[in-house]
């Protein structure tokens, strides 16, 4: 089975965060899915739409899959390098700001 992937690597969004959105898609049509990220209102759902959209763009320029037939055969989000930052507290401590990324792929297939 013909498929066409798109990765998206160190994006600043908390990989948990992302796999909610991933997994709204997971199966789906890439109409519908694109359908369904414009209308969730994540801030993880503008970046898995552009992703989508290179997906399907490697699918009909590289592989010349007919995008009519495509569905979203794979969507996983991995965990990236962590910034770690500080946050001043009271009483001269200080406490850890884990600031997470993530990396992103998508797999469009063809029906």
């Amino acid at each position: 089975m013909p498929e066409a992937k798109a990765h998206v690597r160190y994006i600043r969004i908390a990989p948990r965060k992302a796999q909610l959105v991933a997994d709204l898609i997971r199966g789906k049509q890439v109409g519908e899915a694109i359908a369904i990220l414009r209308h969730t209102p994540k801030s993880a759902s503008p970046i898995l739409e552009k992703l989508l959209n290179s997906a399907i763009a490697n699918a009909e320029h590289n592989y010349q899959l007919d995008v009519n037939k495509l569905f979203i055969s794979q969507a996983f989000v991995n965990q990236g390098p962590t910034m770690k930052r500080f946050r001043p507290r009271a009483m001269g401590r200080a406490s850890r700001i884990n600031k997470r990324t993530s990396h992103i792929t998508l797999v469009v297939s063809e029906k």
